[in-house]
């Protein structure tokens, strides 16, 4: 019996590490996850499964954990490149240049939360704990992105920015992009206080009312997964394309790292997404 369940996602088990997978990325040519808490050697806040260098764990330990994730999902972990988020939609095109920056390499970049490359083999990684994780692959160009989507990520819609630069830096047609939303903080438990709310109804092309409900005295709950959702449709993203979770990671939190459950006492999960390697 799976350890959660999803009518949504891929739950896949191996041993003690737990991951997910995403109906629409489960395609020829690409390889990818969505960590959860389980499997890693981390401890105590940590425990187990925790991908950050830049919460307080041992690197030693954070390193162990990118192997072992790694080396299940086949990708090399020399080879991944970890985005420096900052809440910002600045999206960075990998090059050659950058693999293994944020894991084995210093970064000489900042203020990146979208990562987008046409290179095989290198593995874009993004780091999460509610914020909501956008992936994507253009299997007819052979193109993978990933991009951190917080509540200031998605007002300024970084999901539509990443389908535009992919566009017009490899010419992927947005209705061939194959787009996931990862679990991330639910509806459920996704309250704001009305300057928030106020970003949000500035978006336009937006159904409102299918994302946001007024609790009273100025307290409002959002759907992460429905605004992201719409925003990849207006940027010309098929509904069919996309995989959306239905995992709460607060409501999870015993399985995914969730700050606002913990007051920010916790480690990170990470997406990962690469591009096969062609064999000659």
């Amino acid at each position: 019996m799976s350890f959660i369940k999803s009518e949504n996602l891929n739950i896949i088990e191996k041993g003690d590490l737990k991951y997910i997978t995403f109906p629409s990325l489960c395609a020829d040519g690409v390889k990818h996850a969505f960590s959860t808490r389980f499997g890693g050697v981390s401890e105590g806040i940590f425990s187990t499964m925790n991908l950050s260098f830049s919460r307080g764990d041992s690197d030693e330990k954070v390193l162990e954990n990118y192997k072992i994730i790694c080396s299940a999902l086949g990708v090399d972990y020399n080879k991944c490149v970890l985005s420096k988020q900052t809440h910002t939609t600045n999206i960075r095109i990998v090059a050659p240049a950058d693999i293994g920056k944020g894991i084995i390499k210093e970064r000489d970049f900042d203020d990146v939360d979208g990562l987008i490359t046409n290179i095989p083999g290198v593995t874009l990684v993004t780091q999460y704990a509610d914020c909501v994780g956008l992936l994507f692959y253009d299997p007819i160009k052979k193109v993978i992105a990933a991009s951190h989507a917080g509540w200031r990520g998605t007002v300024g819609e970084i999901g539509r920015k990443t389908v535009e630069k992919m566009h017009e830096a490899f010419g992927s047609e947005p209705s061939d992009i194959l787009a996931a939303i990862a679990p991330s903080i639910g509806k459920c438990c996704f309250e704001v206080d009305t300057p928030v709310y106020e970003e949000f109804i500035r978006l336009q092309n937006v159904d409102l009312n299918r994302i946001i409900d007024d609790k009273g005295n100025g307290k409002y709950n959002i759907d992460l997964w429905e605004c992201n959702r719409q925003i990849l449709i207006n940027a010309g993203v098929l509904a069919s394309n996309i995989s959306v979770t239905d995992l709460c990671t607060k409501c999870h939190s015993d399985i995914f790292f969730s700050h606002r459950a913990t007051q920010g006492k916790r480690g990170n999960l990470a997406a990962f997404i690469c591009l096969d390697e062609v064999s000659e």
